[in-house]
């Protein structure tokens, strides 16, 4: 006797699901809503200090930054989820006119977690590559000063630089600005004296 599995979802469902709910985030792929976990005090931190770092480097210029509220879904794959911080300074696409799937970011930045580091590194990394528009792809670790840089190249390849160190600075350059991780790392970890 055959068992039938469980119905898969429609992603029009999934976003009226998620569009419904207040205080849970969930990723969708495949027809398969994923529950997130949410974030400790260090990652909430780091995110706050990009966010307000990008922000005010990109006042009075036409781009735009997003916390981890802004989901992304990645067209070639059906990926919807929401990086913790997204970049662009080109004319956003969004996937309705609710104007709250974006479509075409220039720079993704995960915070690492232990629970989500494999995943960040391995399969949603596959996933954000397709996206055509994503130039840089940034890995912060929370436990030390350290940023994982991936830059796609005119060949589509991808070109790893890792910074360290709270003196450090890295250049983001598919978006004018540059993060000084002094100012990342701000209140997270503390300058040896």
């Amino acid at each position: 006797m055959a068992i039938n599995p469980e119905p898969k979802i429609t992603s029009e469902a999934y976003l009226a699901f998620e569009r419904a709910q207040r205080d849970a985030k969930h990723e969708f792929l495949d027809g398969e809503i994923i529950a997130m976990a949410g974030a400790s005090r260090q990652h909430v931190r780091i995110v706050a200090n990009l966010v307000a770092s990008l922000i005010t480097q990109m006042r009075w210029r036409p781009c735009d930054t997003y916390s981890s509220d802004m989901r992304v879904k990645i067209p070639a794959t059906g990926l919807y989820t929401y990086p913790d911080v997204i970049a662009l300074c080109h004319e956003p696409r969004f996937e309705d006119d609710t104007l709250d799937t974006l479509l075409n970011p220039s720079v993704i930045i995960e915070v690492l977690s232990p629970s989500t580091e494999s995943y960040d590194r391995g399969i949603k990394f596959t996933h954000y590559r397709s996206i055509e528009e994503l130039q840089l792809y940034i890995l912060v670790a929370q436990d030390k000063p350290q940023i994982e840089i991936f830059r796609r190249q005119v060949n589509g390849d991808w070109l790893l630089s890792v910074v360290e160190g709270l003196e450090a600075r890295v250049s983001l350059d598919a978006i004018g600005c540059d993060l000084a991780l002094a100012d990342v790392y701000e209140r997270v970890i503390e300058a040896e004296a």
